[in-house]
């Protein structure tokens, strides 16, 4: 399975990105308004220049105190991004994110520009996916199907 099968499947298109000057704060309100875990941080919305995630916020929170909120996500981002494409393997992009300690990979297209953003949780469901039609296509040969 391809990483360009788990964004067809995703409902909602587009990544949300913040600029790096944004507050601690205001990226904080995003991710709790949208439900989501983490926010790209990009200058024009498509080249990634860090991420930010929920972790990253409690962990500096827990040692700055609430003064990191008015800080810009750039004080705290990740840098150095490992990101995938669409014609990513699943099982590969499942180990760097395995081995990584990450949840969340950005994808580009292949002039590395933003197109989308995928989750541990999107690639652990494609994998289950890919295992149940598996386990039918076994069993309908069993059967005799």
């Amino acid at each position: 399975m391809l990483v360009h099968q788990i964004l067809r499947s995703k409902p909602e298109a587009g990544v949300v990105t913040v600029t790096p000057t944004t507050p601690i704060s205001e990226a904080a309100t995003i991710l709790a308004e949208r439900r989501i875990g983490t926010v790209l941080v990009s200058e024009d919305g498509k080249t990634p220049l860090g991420i930010l995630s929920e972790r990253d916020i409690v962990r500096e929170l827990s040692r700055a105190g609430g003064g990191c909120l008015t800080r810009p996500v750039s004080d705290y981002m990740t840098r150095n991004l490992i990101t995938c494409t669409a014609q990513s393997n699943v099982a590969e992009v499942l180990k760097k994110m395995t081995d990584g300690h990450f949840r969340h990979m950005p994808v580009l297209d292949e002039d590395g520009a933003l197109i989308g953003l995928i989750s541990l949780g999107d690639v652990v469901k494609a994998q289950l996916q890919k295992l149940e039609m598996e386990k039918d296509a076994l069993e309908g040969m069993i059967m005799g199907h």
